[in-house]
Formats: structure tokens, C-alpha cells, sequence
């Protein structure tokens, strides 16, 4: 659940500003920005794949660079405790137990307290908390699948992990700025953990005057969309090495003399890891460390299950499974914590965020074995320019009330969603479920260039 300020999409670390020139745009014609099928003023940038496609990877993938990296908040002493409780009584625990309890222990777990997570003030930026403009560009996608569902009088979003509403304001944002008749259908669900985040959520909606889209959520098959933003790269993982053999070894979580976290390896906790890297290929080399996500398996099922009809849309930093586990990748396993990657995982146990990238060809199997259609799969910065981002760039411009700080804000926002070395290389996947698979969707009609 990473947005801002981190590892790039190779997963190397990446800690210092963003992108060069993200602002400095004036508002008059001459610094205009166009999307797909609309340039902006003689001059100004074109926000289509062909720009976000150039250059390499640049430095600040998860923090602007007016955030400055906080200093380590130290361990949560209950959770800690409680970790050390079990592998004492139990032996050395899989990382997958340890990222369970580290995120989602109920009442001491990161995701389990509502301060901490996404925001300016907390650990990380994703991209809806980074700007609106990220949120009107889902509505515009959303509004196409409602049309092409013969306009459903109740259109239901469902998001999974929703955290602080930033996505879902912008949403509804979204289909105002259009005027979009889809706004009068709509209803939301947040499909959340941890309590306080229903109070924030409902709390964002209030701010934008939309809590009447709110509705609970019980689980039942909707019409409409499941959407999730970087939600997967946070399931709980195993982390494996290959052994001299060929064989997996798996890296438990075990205590020292002292009592202190550390690692331990031994064989593999279940088979299903060696199955899963079987079934896509997948030898790894001697000593080659990496992650094995099982969890995704019954998560993309659950998410599947809840669509009746409509779209499953699923936006996140990964790659396929080939080059996922290439080798030289090495482990992708990172931590986040007051706007800092590292990785060192076992420290700040329950106040920091943990992640790992996503093995694409493992959600894409899951969601297509639970009964689902490929609709496609592209970049995040193909699926903005193919949605109009550089049309609702230019509405912003040309607004009257705007300010030249407010476009500037929103410009640099954009710029660092689509840039390829910093979040525009994030994988959108969509999954349909009776819904017309062609013409592709606009945010898929350009599948980007070819993920490493």
C-alpha cells in the first residue's frame, strides 16, 4: 500500500527527491497538458504513454520531496512481546505468521490503529492520497463500465482496503467534475479491517458532501466494481531462498539468546511453495532469496466472489512471474515508515509498513480460475492517459476559481503517477465478470510497454 517515496520498480531503494521538473508550469495557454486525444496549449505537456514511456528510473518512488524521512518509532512492546510468546512456545514462525501479526493483529497490528498507514502525516503516500486527480481518473473508467452494464440504476463500488477515503472522495469528485448521471447511481462499500478507518472514510465523504453514497457492506455480490489500490503488495508472504539443491528453503522468524528477532532457515513450511513456483516455471538459483505470496490465492477468489457483474479493477507494483523471480531482482520484501523505505523487516514490529511486489501471473491465474475474464493488464500511466488524465489536468487549468499553487499541486501529483521511474510503471489489472470484453476498456486500449 505504497505510493511515494520507496523502492522503484526494479525494487532497488529510492530515497531522495522527485522527479525533476514535476512544476514550474505557468497557468496561461503556453503551459497547458493534454491527454490521449487532447493536447494542451502550443508548448505545454502532453500527458499520453508515449511521454511516460521515456527515461529510467528516477529517485522518490513513494515521497515528494517535501516529505522529509522521520526517525525509527521503535517496536509496539505488547505485539512484540506476544511474537516472542508464540515462537517460544511454538518454534520459529513463518514470515507470512510474522506479517499477519505485524499488520493485522486486531488490536496492536500496523493496519489495526487508524493513525498509521497512508498520508503526509504518517508512513507513506499512495497515489489518491497524493492528489484527487487520481480518483477523477478511476471515476471516468468506472462511468465507461456503467455504460457498457446498460446504465444499472444502483452502480456499487466496492474497495478493499480503503483506508483513510481518499480514493473513494476522489471518486465521487470525479463524477461531479464530469456531471456524470452515474454519480446519482452510485453507492459505496468499504470492505476494511480496522475500524477507525470506516470513521475516516466516512468522514472524507462527509468533507465532499457525499456521505449518501455510503452503504454497509455485507458481502453479497454486487453490480458494479471491486477495487483495490495497492492492497496485495501487503498480503502476508514466505520468504524462501533456494537451497544447493534445488530444493526451497523457507526463512523462518526465530528468537536469538537474547531474545532478540532474527532469521533461521529450514525446510519449507508447506508444499505449496515449491507447487506454486512449479506451476509457473520458476527454479530459483542457489541462495536466491524472494517472496512466495500463498495468501493472494484465497484473497483474489473472495474479491471475485463478490462481483456479480461488472469489473474487478486491482492497481499495484509488481511483474509477472518470470521476471518477478529473476535472479537478479533479489528479494523484494521492503519496509515504510515515516515516509523511509528499508529493509530491515523485523524492526519497528508493529509500527511500520511491510510489502512485497506482486507475482502478476499468480493474481491473474487466481482471478481467471475464479471464474473471471482477463479484460487486461497495462501500466499505471497507460491506464491514466487512456482515461483522459490529461484532459482533467487541463480542467483544472482552465478553472476559473483555480489557483496557480492548486495547478501546480496537481500537476506535480500527476507527473510522479505517470512518470515510468516512479509510480507509472504500477501494474492495473482488470477482470471482468459478464461484461462486454471488447472494445477494450479506455484505460486498457494501450497496454503499455512490455513489463520487465
Amino acid at each position: 500500500m505504497r505510493g511515494e517515496a520507496g523502492t522503484d520498480g526494479d525494487g532497488a531503494r529510492r530515497d531522495g527527491p522527485g522527479p525533476a521538473g514535476a512544476g514550474g508550469a505557468g497557468m496561461g495557454g503556453a503551459g497547458g497538458a493534454g491527454g490521449a486525444g487532447g493536447a494542451g496549449g502550443a508548448g505545454g505537456d502532453a500527458i499520453t504513454a508515449d511521454v511516460v514511456r521515456a527515461g529510467g528510473p528516477t529517485f522518490g518512488l513513494r515521497r515528494p520531496a517535501d516529505l522529509a524521512p522521520g526517525p525509527d518509532p521503535g517496536d509496539e512492546p505488547g505485539l512484540l512481546e506476544a511474537i516472542r510468546s508464540e515462537i517460544r512456545a511454538s518454534g520459529p514462525m513463518t514470515f507470512a505468521r510474522f506479517m499477519e501479526l505485524a499488520l493485522y493483529e486486531p488490536e496492536l497490528g500496523y493496519y489495526a490503529i487508524g493513525r498509521r498507514g497512508p498520508g503526509r502525516a504518517a508512513d507513506f503516500l499512495t497515489a489518491p492520497e497524493s492528489h484527487p486527480i487520481f480518483g477523477w481518473a478511476v471515476a471516468a473508467q468506472l462511468d465507461e463500465v456503467w455504460q457498457r452494464l446498460d446504465r444499472p440504476s444502483r452502480f456499487t463500488v466496492r474497495e478493499l482496503g480503503a483506508g483513510t477515503g481518499a480514493l473513494a472522495a476522489g471518486i465521487v469528485e470525479g463524477l461531479d467534475r464530469r456531471g456524470s448521471a452515474l454519480r446519482a447511481a452510485l453507492r459505496y462499500r468499504v470492505a476494511e479491517r480496522a475500524p477507525d478507518r470506516h470513521a475516516q472514510v466516512h468522514a472524507r465523504l462527509e468533507a465532499v458532501g457525499a456521505t449518501d453514497v455510503l452503504e454497509p457492506d455485507d458481502g453479497a455480490p454486487i453490480e458494479g466494481a471491486v477495487v483495490a489500490n495497492e492492497v496485495l503488495d501487503a498480503l502476508p508472504v514466505h520468504a524462501v531462498e533456494g537451497g544447493p539443491g534445488g530444493e526451497i528453503l523457507e526463512r523462518f522468524v526465530a528468537l536469538d539468546e537474547d531474545g532478540r528477532l532474527g532469521w533461521l532457515a529450514g525446510p519449507a513450511s508447506t508444499p505449496d511453495l515449491a507447487a506454486r513456483l512449479a506451476s509457473e516455471g520458476i527454479r530459483l538459483e542457489p541462495g536466491q532469496r524472494t517472496e512466495i505470496c500463498l495468501a493472494a490465492d484465497a484473497w483474489t477468489r473472495e474479491a471475485a466472489a463478490g462481483l456479480g457483474r461488472g469489473l474487478v479493477l486491482l492497481i499495484d507494483y509488481g511483474h509477472p512471474a518470470a521476471a518477478r523471480y529473476d535472479p537478479a531482482r533479489g528479494s523484494l520484501l521492503r519496509a515504510y515508515v515515516r515516509h523511509r523505505v528499508h529493509d530491515d523487516v523485523l524492526a519497528n514490529v508493529g509500527r511500520q509498513d511491510l510489502t512485497a511486489h506482486v507475482d502478476l501471473t499468480a493474481v491473474e491465474r487466481g482471478a481467471t480460475a475464479a471464474g473471471l475474464d482477463h479484460l487486461g493488464t497495462t501500466t499505471q500511466a497507460a491506464f491514466l492517459a487512456g482515461v483522459g488524465a490529461g484532459e482533467l489536468l487541463v480542467s483544472v487549468q482552465s478553472d476559473p476559481s483555480a489557483t496557480l499553487e492548486g495547478y501546480l499541486e496537481a500537476r506535480s501529483a500527476l507527473f510522479r503517477m505517470l512518470d515510468p521511474g516512479v509510480t507509472g510503471r504500477f501494474a492495473v489489472m482488470a477482470f471482468g465478470r459478464a461484461i462486454a470484453t471488447a472494445p477494450p476498456l479506455r484505460g486498457l486500449a494501450d497496454p503499455g510497454p512490455r513489463r520487465p
